[in-house]
């Protein structure tokens, strides 16, 4: 699904109305009634006799909750409206939908001043329909104090199109903002619903069609993407009935050094757990034993070692290259520590191997002083950095990235002509030809030590079936693992922060809750 920005989302109303000819008053209607079908979600479908608030703007965010008003008062709600300005000063569609409700006989309150507000709100719903998703800066004065007045309210919220004082494009909150339980956002989702701060106050977004033919969103030529569960589902390949392991796809993980070993042991257990016929690890020869008894399902390999010392010596290459004539994909970095001969070897197989390649942590790490080795590769990659990793990778300061994150994702895909996964709150996606996307789940609980191997696993595991199961070309497997295995992962994560709380939850809590996320969405309904 397209993400959008304010201006291109009212671009492509007007082309709507003005080319498509479908009249602005028949958008607001629908963007109307699918927000009061959100409402009536929040009240766990029971509206009849239920009191619902709603808070107007002058613009048409206040017409959309004229309209919702007027759909929850059918439905048996007592609405009442609090119109922030004169009943004069409301304009075009909405004073169309202003009338409508005045014709109703429902109930308008019109407040220019402070005073003119309850002391306290008591209702069953809020409507927030005060700003639109054209909103700058500051939320100021009369809006300020109603904002505060619904915040403190402790009632349920929807908000119509957008938190009233957030901004839509960045997803800034330069003052107070509404808390919304839900927001109802029309037409296609908005690029600030899906980044800190805003994230936070929009609840759940619901995306309401109104209405806008698809010819007119694919005319814009949109290179921004919110990844949805359905189209997860599309991804995931079906497994046939007659599946054995070796028709599951084939993964060798080249992970792990002392005081490392559980990155590598759960990359490769959750590249099994993803569905992978078969996983190897290729780890240092000191450390097998320890793998042995850590790993039951997992094969491991152990490499020539740096003098006992638990790190990959360069001497190992040859083994590794007989190895991948086995594989159909591989993982290389996970926990491999900053040896110098480690970095080396990391760096000769980089320009060596030529299966389909997963690259993190220590692998990133030891070809940042030289990233050009990357333009050297043979093999389709797939990286997977932090802010810092991507900071060393691209030598570009991490408060400088920090300001537009979804142009470094662009920018360093076409540059490494790879699938970026640059993962952060939210994970974004970029691929060579300048598509983005945004992953909508996860949680702050997930900033603990090994989530990053639980991605790599999930997403090396995912690619060796697509590479097996799906007859579609390379570079489509790469991206499609890359975003579906990023959202089963952030879907593990909300799984597991049910159950333990941000706070107590850890990687292997992720880990274990991917068959349940996978049962979620390859089972048919």
């Amino acid at each position: 699904m397209r993400l959008v920005t304010s201006d291109q989302m009212r671009k492509i109303d007007k082309i709507t109305i003005e080319k498509i000819g479908i009249p602005g008053l028949e958008l607001m209607e629908k963007a109307g009634l699918g927000s009061a079908l959100v409402g009536k979600k929040i009240l766990d479908e029971k509206v009849k006799g239920k009191k619902v608030i709603i808070f107007c703007g002058k613009g048409n965010n206040g017409g959309d909750g004229f309209v919702v008003g007027r759909y929850l008062s059918r439905w048996g709600a007592k609405v009442e409206f609090y119109l922030l300005g004169k009943k004069e000063e409301v304009k075009g569609d909405a004073l169309t939908n202003l009338k409508k409700a005045v014709g109703l006989k429902l109930t308008i309150k019109q407040v220019s001043k402070e005073k003119e507000l309850p002391a306290e709100l008591k209702a069953d719903l809020i409507v927030d329909a005060i700003f639109g998703t054209g909103f700058k800066g500051k939320a100021t004065g009369l809006e300020e104090e109603v904002i505060q007045l619904i915040n403190s309210s402790g009632i349920k919220v929807l908000s119509i199109d957008i938190p009233s004082g957030l901004e839509a494009d960045t997803g800034s909150v330069e003052g107070i903002c509404v808390k919304a339980t839900a927001t109802s956002t029309m037409g296609l989702p908005k690029v600030g619903q899906f980044f800190f701060p805003g994230k936070s106050f929009c609840g759940k977004v619901e995306v309401i069609d109104i209405g806008v033919p698809q010819k007119v969103i694919d005319e814009q030529k949109l290179n921004l993407n919110l990844i949805t569960e359905e189209e997860v589902k599309n991804i995931l390949p079906e497994r046939p009935g007659d599946a054995h392991k070796g028709t599951c796809g084939k993964v060798f993980l080249i992970a792990g050094s002392t005081g490392m070993t559980g990155a590598a042991t759960l990359a490769s257990l959750s590249c099994l757990k993803a569905g992978a016929g078969m996983a190897i690890l290729g780890a240092p020869k000191t450390l097998n034993e320890i793998f042995e008894i850590k790993l039951t399902e997992v094969m491991t390999k152990p490499l020539p070692d740096v003098k006992k010392r638990g790190a990959l010596a360069l001497r190992g290459l040859g083994e590794i290259m007989q190895i991948l004539k086995w594989a159909d994909c591989v993982a290389l970095g996970p926990g491999l520590g900053q040896h110098f001969e480690t970095i080396e070897l990391i760096r000769r197989l980089v320009t060596r191997i030529e299966l389909p390649m997963v690259i993190d942590a220590d692998g990133l790490n030891a070809i940042a002083k030289d990233s050009s080795i990357l333009n050297q590769a043979k093999a389709p990659l797939i990286l997977t950095p932090h802010i810092g990793e991507l900071s060393r990778l691209i030598n570009v300061p991490i408060d400088e990235i920090e300001k537009d994150r979804i142009k470094y994702a662009r920018e360093s895909a076409k540059k490494f002509n790879c699938v970026l996964v640059f993962k952060g709150a939210p994970t974004i996606i970029g691929e060579p030809e300048g598509q983005v996307y945004v992953n909508p789940t996860g949680n702050a609980g997930m900033a603990t030590a090994g989530s990053g191997d639980v991605l790599t696993g999930i997403i090396v595991g995912l690619l060796a079936q697509m590479i097996f199961q799906k007859n579609q070309d390379i570079k489509k497997s790469m991206l499609e693992s890359a975003l579906s295995g990023v959202y089963i992962h952030g879907l593990c994560g909300d799984l597991a922060k049910e159950e333990k709380g941000e706070m107590g939850m850890i990687a292997g809590d992720m880990m274990e809750k991917l068959p349940e996320v996978l049962k979620k969405l390859t089972t048919k309904e």
